[in-house]
């Protein structure tokens, strides 16, 4: 019989309902940052000896201790030791529980990382980890003894991931800054594409600053939507907003050598233009910030409706309407999938497929339980993220890179690469077992990374409908009523969504004037060839920090939230350089700028990036085919040289003396 214990307060309903939520966490959440947990609640680092050498992965080759088999099936743990992890929980967690053991010395973190992993973790990599887990907040390197002066001002142009970041940590420094944002709200990306099934293609609980975990994500792989509403909470919790001028459109910036200074031109909603200065200027304006708009006759000619995916129409009605969707990224998968089961008819129009690869997390709702833990349970939330950001991040390094011997007799790059070939492979014939068709028409001709790799959600399966034709074309041209694709055929149509992303642009929609009156587009012939120091530094434009520049993305693995930390503290690194050493400005010589990129394009000259094995189109490449995109190091590399500036490849300026 069931004894019932009788209630007597409100405290001990509390109480009795908060250890009710640590026993139902405790059963969902996942074993590896759950025993880092146990570790740090009891301070007892023998619990990494009796457990350490159980918790292994089954993925055989893969695995970082030598002599021993996994004993789990691939991508999981021994059911067993996951058991016995659980029960432990069980017994030593309690509603009162606090962080006993705090921030690992390196030594025992390196040995819990190892084994939080499943693989095998070095030195170097212990300062990322614990930044990027949120163990840490990001060291300064620079010493910090001199206060910015009042009148010492920053200009950071675009209110995005980097832009809000950038203006976070210029507060936290003592600067003085101002955001200039051309749309009405913060978010960038974020706030223009609202299209149907928008989302982050990067683990919610590593997509987001290192500084602002967030616990409540509802998705494993968050909604665009949801991605603005943190971003927004983001921006309200560091009270930058009254810094920020919304609907202001930065048209130009020139370098006044004479003052040392930027002069900076805006213009407002009503067409008035002002002039402010400003002793450095931060560029958050991304890369892909202008819808790309195919160039089809008749395009105009379109009777129904024409939008593209981010400019999108929030009161467009789908139902029931005949709709042709042109593309087959990230974001043509994500609108397919969403939109399949509210339309009359869909026809989707594929010029280049991607690989694509299965993910059922992409989908997946994070359970009630597991946020608990999150939010409660100490240390748990970064030991999550720690593997959220280690499995997407330089153990991916190698999938890329080509390697010449195997390349010669193989489709594939590498027999890394080779891995992620066969999977996609298989997945597609797997999701299409009676359509041949099918296969063929979504078989890409380049190696798996030479285009970004989709993730699947739920766009092979939308494609298997009735009322569903993928067209392997591009658009001929279009019709009042429909489109005729490069096949010849016509399709009829009431909408057409252009789902074919954004044009490559570094900055240089803007009008930027440097020491020498050259612009930096003419430096970067028209956006066509970007070059700059470390991705963020051009010589000749004193004081100018590019953020997200050429040859900085992480396309191997992670995301922009880790672009976004790195070239934010090193500007913060070099503003606090200036103030220390008594500059005004710097500015990277030139013969450095060619020698870091010259270094560049010798390490990207190993990859499918560069070498795709087919030519293909995309916005990685110029139109040169150089590859202007990818940052070729490791992310523990490109982030170690981040730290703080290298005067030896900097050229300064002083203040000007009277007289």
């Amino acid at each position: 019989m069931t004894e019932t214990v009788p209630v007597d307060s409100g405290a001990d309903v509390d109480a009795q309902s908060r250890e009710s939520q640590l026993r139902a966490a405790i059963d969902v959440c996942d074993p590896a940052p759950l025993l880092m947990s146990l570790v740090h609640v009891t301070g007892d680092t023998g619990l990494l000896d009796e457990f350490g050498s159980r918790l292994t992965i089954g993925e055989p080759g893969n695995h970082y201790r030598t002599g021993t088999r996994p004993t789990a099936p691939p991508g999981q743990y021994p059911a067993e030791v996951v058991a016995d992890i659980r029960t432990r929980a069980h017994e030593l967690l309690t509603v009162e529980m606090i962080d006993r053991l705090g921030v690992p010395d390196s030594e025992t973190f390196l040995r819990m990382a190892t084994i939080a992993t499943s693989e095998r973790v070095d030195d170097e990599f212990v300062p990322i980890l614990l930044e990027q887990a949120g163990f840490v907040l990001g060291e300064r390197r620079v010493p910090v003894t001199v206060t910015p002066p009042s009148d010492f001002s920053v200009i950071v142009i675009g209110a995005g991931i980097v832009g809000i970041n950038a203006a976070i940590k210029l507060q936290d420094a003592g600067f003085t800054y101002r955001v200039f944002e051309a749309r009405h709200e913060i978010g960038g990306t974020w706030s223009r594409n609202t299209y149907p099934g928008a989302a982050v293609d990067t683990p919610s609980h590593y997509y987001s600053y290192s500084f602002e975990l967030n616990p409540g994500w509802s998705k494993y792989y968050p909604s665009g939507a949801e991605y603005q509403q943190y971003l927004k909470g983001v921006v309200d919790t560091y009270g930058i907003a009254e810094n920020i001028s919304f609907r202001t459109r930065v048209l130009s910036a020139r370098w006044l050598d004479d003052r040392h200074v930027w002069e900076v031109t805006t213009e407002s909603p009503d067409g008035s233009r002002e002039v402010h200065r400003a002793n450095a200027v931060v560029t958050a304006l991304g890369m892909l910030n202008s819808p790309n708009i195919p160039d089809v006759e008749g395009l105009d000619s379109f009777g129904g409706t024409v939008v593209h995916t981010a400019d999108w129409d929030e009161g467009l009605d789908l139902t029931g309407k005949r709709v042709v969707v042109l593309g087959t990224g990230c974001t043509s998968v994500q609108v397919v999938a969403d939109i399949v089961d509210r339309v009359k008819t869909l026809d989707v129009v594929v010029r280049s497929p991607h690989w694509i690869v299965p993910e059922k997390a992409v989908v997946n709702d994070v359970p009630e339980e597991e946020k608990w833990a999150l939010a409660h349970i100490p240390r748990y939330h970064e030991w999550f993220r720690l593997r959220s950001y280690w499995f997407a991040s330089d153990n991916l390094y190698t999938l890329p890179r080509i390697d010449p011997e195997w390349a010669q007799t193989h489709f594939s790059a590498s027999p890394a690469n080779e891995m992620v070939l066969n999977t996609a492979r298989n997945y597609l014939q797997d999701s299409f077992p009676d359509r041949p068709d099918l296969i063929e028409k979504l078989t890409p001709d380049f190696r798996p990374y030479g285009k970004r790799i989709v993730k699947d959600p739920g766009f092979f399966k939308a494609l298997t409908r009735d009322h569903v034709t993928l067209h392997r074309a591009s658009f001929e041209r279009v019709t009042p009523d429909g489109v005729i694709t490069t096949e010849g055929r016509f399709v009829p149509a009431d909408v057409v969504i252009l789902a074919t992303g954004f044009a490559l642009e570094f900055t240089t929609s803007i009008e930027i004037t440097g020491r020498d009156g050259r612009t930096l587009a003419d430096r970067w012939k028209g956006g066509d060839d970007p070059r700059a120091y470390l991705g963020i530094q051009v010589s000749g434009f004193p004081n100018l920090f590019v953020t997200a520049g050429p040859n900085s993305a992480p396309n191997h693995g992670a995301g922009h939230n880790i672009l976004s930390e790195e070239h934010v503290h090193y500007i913060i690194e070099c503003l606090q350089y200036l103030l220390e050493k008594g500059h005004d400005a710097m500015d990277v010589r030139q013969d450095a700028l060619d020698d870091y990129n010259r270094k560049v394009d010798e390490a990207l000259d190993k990859t499918v990036w560069v070498h795709p094995g087919a030519e293909i189109n995309g916005y990685y490449r110029n139109s040169q085919g150089r590859a202007v995109v990818p940052c070729p190091w490791r992310l523990v590399d490109y982030w170690t040289m981040l730290r703080e500036p290298n005067p030896d490849v900097l050229e300064f300026i002083d203040p000007v003396v009277p007289g």
